[in-house]
């Protein structure tokens, strides 16, 4: 009697957690294009002026999140003046991706690369926000053709004591973590949600709204939830390997991240060290903004992207100067 009675109580829950995905996918309906990359289908929503002067301007979202953070308000103010494109990372929001393994900055990346390269951006300006600060530093270096600058904000860079939450190892466990995220994690998780993204504006607070203009409920999708897991139980690991080459990094970057406040990514061991280890990076640390800096701060991270903008420009034209000063005839 107690085997049909676990049985029947988990049977209710798949059934309450299909129904909830069908409700939270008419409710966050996919905003852009679908690009097919290698191992993925990547959703990119592309804003703003093609024909605007200077480069084009990727941002990517962190964990638990997708491209809506990154647009309201930022995006949606950057593409007033430029061209913009948005992308939910691998298996985030409407993206999806083949293998949850496939989980590393590496192999977003590369994925990501992929899609740029289909959409015809030669090379954009990254805007990248948290667990995304590792992808956005290894596309510098793994791809660098297609990275023009860095703005990092409140982003992950380097190994860091402790773990990212039982929870999530639990979640990538085999049988065990599936069974959770189909059963109880959307139904448990949908009055969660409010209080974890308020915990993570600490000491700001929240906008009124922002777990529904964020679509931040969609995460809750099982295959989202686990995805999101293997980020981040792959994440420690995987900034251990790249960490190191840093000093490689050619482009210019901006790193904008709160001070002790960001109880979230620690500007000390993150941001300082990317700041100090790469060549041409600024550091900006703001007093008591905490980690949700694109969404508390987009006048201030505008202001650095338009001043790298005009930087390069300013380099270019500086360089097809030199260089055509250096093909004049001696007379």
């Amino acid at each position: 009697m107690i085997s049909i009675v676990v049985v029947a109580a988990l049977a209710m829950l798949v059934l309450i957690t299909q129904a909830g995905v069908l409700f939270l996918q008419r409710a966050y309906p996919a905003q852009g294009k679908m690009i097919e990359v290698t191992g993925a289908t990547l959703h990119v929503v592309d804003i703003g002026p093609r024909d605007a002067a200077g480069p084009p301007i990727v941002m990517i979202h962190g964990a638990s999140s997708n491209l809506q953070v990154m647009r309201r308000p930022l995006g949606d103010m950057l593409a007033s003046r430029h061209r913009v494109l948005l992308i939910d990372r691998p298996g985030h929001g409407w993206s999806t991706r083949a293998r949850n393994e496939d989980s590393t900055p590496a192999i977003q990346g590369r994925m990501i690369d992929e899609a740029l390269g289909k959409l015809g951006v030669n090379s954009a300006i990254f805007v990248v926000h948290s667990w995304a600060g590792a992808l956005g530093a290894l596309m510098a270096l793994d791809h660098p053709q297609r990275v023009a600058g860095l703005v990092m904000l409140a982003p992950v860079a380097y190994p860091w004591p402790g773990g990212v939450g039982q929870y999530n190892k639990i979640i990538t466990t085999p049988v065990i973590g599936p069974l959770l995220a189909y059963t109880i994690t959307l139904p448990l998780g949908y009055f969660l949600a409010e209080p974890g993204a308020r915990g993570v504006f600490l000491p700001r607070t929240m906008p009124d709204g922002f777990v529904q203009t964020s679509a931040t409920p969609l995460l809750l999708r099982p295959r989202e939830f686990i995805a999101n897991a293997y980020d981040l139980v792959t994440l420690k690991q995987a900034v251990r390997e790249q960490a190191p080459r840093y000093a490689d990094i050619k482009v210019p970057a901006v790193v904008i991240s709160g001070d002790s406040s960001d109880k979230t990514v620690s500007t000390s061991i993150h941001s300082r060290p990317f700041a100090t280890a790469v060549p041409h990076a600024k550091l900006i640390v703001l007093p008591n903004v905490g980690h949700m800096v694109p969404n508390t701060e987009p006048e201030l991270v505008i202001r650095e992207i338009e001043t790298m903008i005009g930087d390069l420009a300013r380099n270019t034209a500086a360089a097809a100067h030199q260089a055509a000063a250096s093909d004049r005839p001696l007379t």
